[in-house]
């Protein structure tokens, strides 16, 4: 396991087109149930322990088993019911395997994965591990949403990243539980479901006018 290649992995610089999309933020700020630094701790935390939970499982069981790419892609493509998010997911890790092209030797994928298979691809190739790339998946699920939200509510960026730093310790906790989960049949990965931000993306999507593209 290399740290170095998780810090690359993990990097918010990385050219894969997350901060592109706010994590369902947006669309919770505009309907007035995100509005200060409280509100989008709780924000996070919710979707850690529901989307990020099934972010990180699927990571780690991708990482951990090459072989059954299709079929974890398939069990991911089931556990996410909003069409506007299996978009954005599969051109998340459309972009996200054309940046790791760039960086490490990558086999054949087949089609368009969802982005947290596609971290769990690019994990193997990286020589990292599946709590490895489970710690990327939380990592992700928490950092893009809190970076949207210093951009949609005008947060100092100070006290955000003070909000990611104390959730370290759920990321970690989640990353675990998902590794542990790793060999799982695909039915028996975490599917945890957050039904407002299945409604949210699906009238994100609908807008003229938005600041991310989910």
């Amino acid at each position: 396991m290399s740290l170095a290649s998780l810090l690359v992995l993990a990097d918010g610089r990385l050219p894969s087109g997350g901060h592109a999309h706010s994590g369902g933020l947006e669309a919770q700020v505009s309907a007035g149930r995100v509005r200060d630094l409280d509100a989008v701790a709780g924000f996070l935390r919710g979707k850690l322990a529901t989307a990020g939970l099934v972010a990180a499982a699927f990571a780690a069981a991708s990482c951990a088993r090459p072989g059954e790419w299709a079929s974890l892609d398939q069990g991911l493509d089931s556990r996410t019911p909003s069409p506007a998010l299996r978009k954005a997911s599969r051109a998340q890790g459309r972009a996200l395997l054309r940046a790791a092209r760039a960086m490490w030797s990558l086999p054949p994928v087949g089609r368009d994965l969802h982005q947290p298979v596609a971290l769990g691809v690019v994990a193997h190739a990286g020589g990292l591990g599946p709590e490895e790339a489970a710690v990327a998946a939380a990592h992700g699920t928490t950092s893009g949403a809190a970076s949207a939200a210093v951009r949609l509510l005008g947060l100092d960026p100070y006290a955000v990243h003070g909000l990611l730093a104390r959730l370290t310790a759920d990321c970690d906790r989640i990353a675990a539980d998902a590794a542990a989960r790793a060999e799982s049949p695909v039915d028996d990965l975490p599917a945890a479901g957050a039904p407002l931000l299945d409604i949210g993306a699906e009238l994100h999507a609908t807008w003229e006018v938005r600041l991310f593209a989910s």
